[in-house]
Parts: structure tokens; C-alpha cells; sequence
């Protein structure tokens, strides 16, 4: 049985350039490679990565939309 791998939102949205990028990824303004290319050299590319990965790029913008609506983060 494979096991559900959660992400670690409170990585991926540590600084305001972070979630700004994640905003543009989850209205549709930034595609996937546009966003890994940004969030490049930061602590949350792997996580980032390993969203789309698991869940693809349709799913992730989903649940990047969520997770900006939970934390009160300009959407």
C-alpha cells in the first residue's frame, strides 16, 4: 500500500517571493516551468516539484489555490 505524501505548505510559502510565484502558478499566470524556474535555489523547489510530480499540474493549482484561500494569502 503506498502511503499519502502531504506538503509542506509552510516551506513553500515562507517569503513573499515564494507566494507571489505560487499565486501567478495557481491563477493560471505562471506555468509549471515557470514556477520551478522561479522557486529555483529556494527551500521550497523540491516540495514544489514533488507537488506536481504526485499530483500533476491541473491537481497542484488546485491545491496551491486552497492553500493560499486557508492562509489568507491574496486570493
Amino acid at each position: 500500500m503506498k502511503t499519502a505524501e502531504t506538503t509542506n505548505w509552510t516551506t513553500l510559502l515562507a517569503t513573499k517571493k515564494c507566494q507571489r510565484t505560487l499565486y501567478n502558478f495557481a491563477v493560471g499566470k505562471a506555468s509549471v516551468s515557470q514556477t520551478t524556474k522561479a522557486l529555483a535555489f529556494s527551500e521550497g523547489a523540491g516540495e514544489f516539484r514533488q507537488l506536481v510530480r504526485t499530483h500533476g499540474a491541473t491537481y497542484a493549482r488546485r491545491l496551491t489555490r486552497k492553500a493560499l484561500r486557508y492562509r489568507g494569502l491574496s486570493i
